[in-house]
């Protein structure tokens, strides 16, 4: 793991080795979208991981999916969120806030205004998702029109700048996972016969317009994008011209000098390798399903230049420090993943506590 320990430079940051908090939805913040009186603290617990990249944060009213997330367009918002990119500088690490619109994964009961979700095209994701009445069925969206389509570019970038102005080091664009961007990549989620859907080129456009705005608005070098080709999440289908898009849409971010792209693996080696030899810049790799023993696997290789922990980091708050010693890990408690107070939040014991409890 020798590579994994040395220093990378990725956009302005200086990072201390080739680690990184994976984004995590934890259901936290308050009614308003403002994060939760401990998500500073949680965020902090977290800081030698180098760089944080934050729960998805919703950039409008359109664009939250579920109960509790945060939101970064609002002036309550900005001032929450500046406690937590605060408490993590303080603690010397860097943080990235992730712009997360859900576009259809939504439902009304779940958003303030209580309106129909928003999609490229009006088909519903076939599946169900928790409301504070439980799990509900998630309705037919409705289909942006041109017009609306600006304004949402339009608020991906007043969310940038309001991470900014909250003190973040940089945004991660949320193009996976079945979220709005990725709805407009799926074949069987966009169905438009406009300039936003058809054609490879086509499907591509609104994730590459909405990367060009935010690095209009706060630079390149603070701008992340995440995609996850070949996951099947929120109904999202690829086709079989998904592996030609994903390589057109890398060819076409990677003329915005991007901070980095991040990947959310699935096992397509070869588009992997092939994402690899388009991106110049530095490239996330999140490969599902490894080992601790392989974590550092694809940077050995050379396939990536950073490996981002996920549930591994959200139960160990010195997840770097035990990796280094080789100490054993906390277990997550899958039942406090989503909502709740500290438990299973900022509780989890760091290994000093732990030799603390035992002397």
């Amino acid at each position: 793991m020798e590579k994994l320990w040395s220093k990378t430079k990725i956009g302005n940051m200086e990072l201390p080795h080739r680690l990184a908090m994976a984004p995590m939805t934890r259901s936290r913040a308050q009614e308003d979208g403002t994060p939760g009186e401990l998500a500073a603290l949680y965020y902090a617990q977290r800081a030698s991981l180098g760089l944080l990249i934050t729960e998805g944060a919703q950039p409008s009213d359109d664009g939250q999916g579920y109960l509790m997330t945060p939101g970064i367009y609002t002036e309550k918002h900005i001032a929450g969120w500046k406690k937590v990119t605060d408490a993590v500088h303080e603690a010397g690490g860097y943080i990235y806030i992730q712009l997360m619109h859900a576009g259809r994964v939504s439902h009304p009961d779940n958003t303030p205004h209580h309106r129909q979700p928003v999609a490229p095209s009006a088909i519903a994701p076939g599946v169900e998702t928790f409301t504070a009445t439980g799990m509900q069925d998630i309705p037919v969206p409705r289909e942006l029109s041109k017009e609306e389509i600006q304004t949402t570019i339009a608020d991906y970038r007043k969310a940038a700048a309001a991470a900014i102005a909250a003190g973040a080091d940089g945004v991660e664009i949320h193009g996976a996972n079945g979220y709005l961007i990725n709805q407009f990549i799926g074949e069987n989620s966009n169905m438009r016969t406009d300039e936003y859907g058809g054609s490879i080129e086509n499907r591509a456009r609104f994730a590459i317009e909405v990367a060009k705005a935010i690095v209009d608005e706060i630079g390149a070098e603070k701008t992340g994008f995440r995609i996850s080709p070949g996951t099947p999440l929120g109904g999202i289908q690829d086709g079989e011209q998904g592996p030609d898009l994903y390589r057109y849409l890398t060819k076409e971010l990677a003329k915005l000098n991007l901070a980095y792209l991040h990947i959310m693996h699935l096992g397509n080696d070869e588009l992997l390798q092939n994402i690899r030899s388009l991106w110049t810049n530095p490239l996330l790799v999140n490969r599902a399903g490894r080992t601790l023993e392989n974590i550092s696997v694809d940077i050995d290789s050379d396939l990536a230049d950073l490996a981002p922990v996920g549930v591994w980091s959200l139960a160990n708050p010195d997840f770097v420090e035990r990796l280094k010693a080789g100490t054993p890990l906390n277990e997550a408690d899958p039942a406090t993943f989503y909502g709740g107070g500290s438990k299973g939040y900022t509780d989890y014991p760091t290994m000093k506590e732990l030799e603390s409890q035992k002397g």
